[in-house]
């Protein structure tokens, strides 16, 4: 039996139809793939369909978690599902299956969740559009000739289409706020190893990576993170404890905060005209919501330091990755191997030395603690997730544009989200406006080291504020 109100409905909402036997799990989750049908082809947002297994799951005795029966996707990349393909979007993973499931994995069927499938990413998450040779190129259901974002692009584009009501992401420079800016969405980066990394975590070991949800409200992403955000038992490292769940802080008023404002990247390239507006009008409301604005036009950073660092210590961990799979495929990696923005990274990261990545090491630290230092002046910063709305398909291409012309267009689109990787901040992208040409755009929150709490208030409020749920997508149900 179709289930035609799919649409209507977030997680939790989808959740509680089926706890109340209003619909079955399996009758959700064919409503689902009927999306995926009917909309992938002109978005691309679903690389890998696992129907036969998520029906059987459906039709199972679920877990009777907060998203029971609710379909949900995995983006393919650092997330193993067990019997799975895990490409990291690169023709050189093309044939290796997950052996297990991750923890996270886990924990996301604990919750209910019916995985269906693995979302579109770029070659091992590089560039911030999800545009590449092996998986293809993911477009924005608001306007399918513009970018979805990256790296978690699919996972945007399966959930601002109505695929489905939320989906996983990560994010090691911004690469769940972008996407979430994009596709008008809600991205919560949260507080470095509050999710679960393991049982494998390698790749998170410079601490920037953090996997968390896209959604379109507030309540699903903080569901999500009060079910899967809690230690695990042989984990190095704890986030810091919540004072409660956070399902109770959104039903909290946040009180009066005082909100930083700043608008400038290291390159001192200004926002869009559209992106700047939006800006303005979410200062605005914060200011009628009551809370004190406070204007930055400069932090004390030395940004160039910064972001050597981070280069150091991203380039080498790339290369131990990349050496990791060498032994995992059995045969070190060839240029055609890589897409040409991959091949230079992974070349040029190879000439680093022990002394520059040591050194990026020691800078990162001292740099990420003046930059936590600042929130002695305010409770959270506000700044736009872009400088640009979602660019056309093609201007941020990593198979046909030079690697080095890449990054300079990339640093015209892109420079707010990378710090709160290196700080291990909470940082959230929330779905404040839209251009005049009708793409969505987004603005970040950021909060203290550990501070999901506040964010999510402040989101709350300002989802009953100036609410979106009601805008879809061009592309929709």
């Amino acid at each position: 039996m179709a289930f035609a109100e799919y649409d209507d409905y977030d997680g939790l909402g989808l959740a509680h139809l089926v706890r109340r036997k209003q619909v079955s799990p399996l009758e959700l989750l064919e409503e689902a793939v009927a999306r995926v049908e009917r909309h992938n082809p002109t978005l691309n947002a679903v690389v890998y369909k696992a129907y036969d297994e998520a029906r059987a799951s459906a039709k199972s005795k679920l877990p009777d978690g907060p998203f029971k029966g609710v379909p949900f996707l995995i983006k393919d990349i650092g997330m193993a599902v067990k019997g799975w393909p895990m490409t990291a979007g690169s023709a050189y993973l093309k044939n290796y299956v997950s052996a297990d499931d991750a923890e996270l994995t886990r924990r996301y069927r604990a919750a209910g969740c019916v995985l269906m499938g693995k979302t579109n990413t770029p070659e091992f998450g590089i560039p911030g559009t999800t545009e590449g040779r092996h998986l293809g190129i993911c477009r924005n259901p608001w306007n399918p000739n513009h970018s979805s974002g990256g790296s978690s692009g699919g996972a945007a584009s399966a959930v601002a289409s109505g695929m489905v009501a939320l989906a996983h992401g990560s994010d090691g420079l911004g690469s769940i706020r972008i996407p979430a800016a994009q596709c008008g969405l809600v991205g919560m980066k949260p507080t470095q190893c509050r999710n679960p990394g393991g049982p494998d975590d390698r790749g998170r070991a410079h601490g920037f990576v953090v996997d968390h949800v896209l959604t379109r409200t507030v309540r699903d992403s903080a569901a999500m993170l009060d079910w899967t955000g809690y230690p695990e038992d042989d984990a190095p490292y704890a986030p810091v404890p919540k004072a409660r769940p956070y399902m109770d802080e959104i039903a909290t008023a946040p009180g009066r905060l005082r909100i930083g404002l700043y608008t400038d990247v290291p390159r001192g390239i200004r926002p869009s005209a559209d992106v700047l507006a939006v800006f303005e009008a979410t200062a605005k409301t914060l200011e009628e919501l009551g809370h004190v604005l406070i204007v930055k036009k400069d932090l004390p950073i030395d940004w160039r330091k910064l972001y050597r660092a981070q280069a150091a210590v991203s380039g080498a961990m790339f290369v131990a990755s990349v050496e990791d799979w060498a032994q995992v495929i059995g045969r070190p990696p060839e240029g055609d191997d890589f897409e040409p923005l991959a091949w230079a990274s992974y070349k040029g990261a190879r000439k680093l030395t022990a002394g520059m990545v040591g050194e990026g090491l020691q800078n990162l630290r001292l740099i990420s603690r003046q930059i936590l230092a600042l929130w002695r002046e305010f409770d959270v910063l506000l700044s736009p997730v872009t400088l640009t709305p979602p660019p056309p398909i093609g201007f941020l291409d990593p198979v046909n544009v030079e690697p080095r012309e890449f990054n300079r267009r990339q640093s015209e689109v892109f420079g707010y989200t990378p710090p709160y990787n290196m700080t291990g901040q909470p940082s959230l992208s929330l779905p404040m406006g839209m251009s005049s040409d009708g793409l969505p755009i987004g603005m970040m929150f950021t909060g203290r080291y550990g501070d999901e709490a506040t964010l999510y208030r402040l989101a709350a409020q300002l989802e009953e504020a100036r609410p979106w749920r009601e805008r879809h997508a061009k592309v929709w149900g």
